[in-house]
């Protein structure tokens, strides 16, 4: 005989329901459905990712400080009437001979020379050249100070490695910008001994070189080397207070 399946089965099922709906949303997708609680807890994952990224802004780039000059004197008169007559006596052109620059504002150049005849005593020649190189701030590769600093040394060590060049001797020198190098050396060219007077200066973001030289022709004596290096030294004091003097800066 037959007999009808127990409601057993039934009773728990409902029961479960039941029970279901009565524990938080949050539990009857864990607890009461395996399936969707496996999608939830990928989607919560996810959800958590998302909230420890970053909100996507970019980092501001790296400041440098601005340049302090903006632009370069007048290479050619950047010296004194009187400096260029005391230096270079018999000047072929008083107001110097101008180099080729594309870029006036960044660098320039201007140059003296001439021969003084003193007779029987022989002929004495002189040369003077100032130089200038002006650097801007740029985030993406350094301060305008950082890059004329560059050029200093690479310039320093360029004059101190001059080819030929004899007795070569450097020395720091204070109160010319914020740092100078005395160079000096013998060289012979011309079938003359030429002495030498180099000074490498730097005020912030500007590059100065004095070259002052001379030697004695037709029996004269060669320069004194400490009175030569003397005034150049002079010169090229008064070369860097030009470029402050140039952006209207007070001494």
């Amino acid at each position: 005989m037959h007999r009808p399946a127990p409601a057993t089965a039934p009773r728990t099922r409902l029961a479960r329901v039941l029970a279901c709906a009565a524990v938080p949303v949050m539990l009857v997708a864990v607890g009461c459905s395996s399936d969707s609680g496996g999608d939830e807890k990928k989607k919560d994952s996810g959800s958590s990712s998302s909230a420890a990224t970053p909100s996507g802004k970019q980092s501001s780039s790296p400041s440098v400080a601005p340049a302090k000059y903006a632009k370069l004197p007048d290479p050619c008169k950047a010296l004194a009437e009187k400096t260029i007559d005391d230096l270079v006596p018999k000047a072929k052109s008083k107001s110097g001979t101008a180099g080729k620059s594309t870029d006036v504002a960044s660098q320039g150049t201007c140059s003296w020379n001439g021969l003084e005849d003193k007779g029987v005593k022989g002929s004495q020649y002189r040369w003077l050249d100032v130089s200038f190189k002006r650097y801007g701030s740029d985030a993406a590769i350094g301060s305008g100070d950082q890059r004329a600093a560059k050029e200093y040394a690479r310039l320093l060590a360029a004059t101190k490695a001059t080819d030929g060049a004899k007795n070569v001797k450097a020395t720091p020198v204070s109160g010319i910008g914020d740092e100078a190098t005395a160079v000096s050396y013998d060289l012979h060219k011309t079938d003359e001994d030429f002495k030498y007077a180099v000074i490498v200066a730097r005020t912030a973001n500007a590059v100065v070189v004095l070259d002052y030289n001379g030697a004695g022709y037709q029996g004269a004596d060669a320069p004194d080397a400490g009175d030569l290096m003397k005034d150049a030294q002079g010169a090229a004091k008064e070369a860097v207070a030009s470029v402050v003097t140039a952006n209207g800066a007070k001494q």
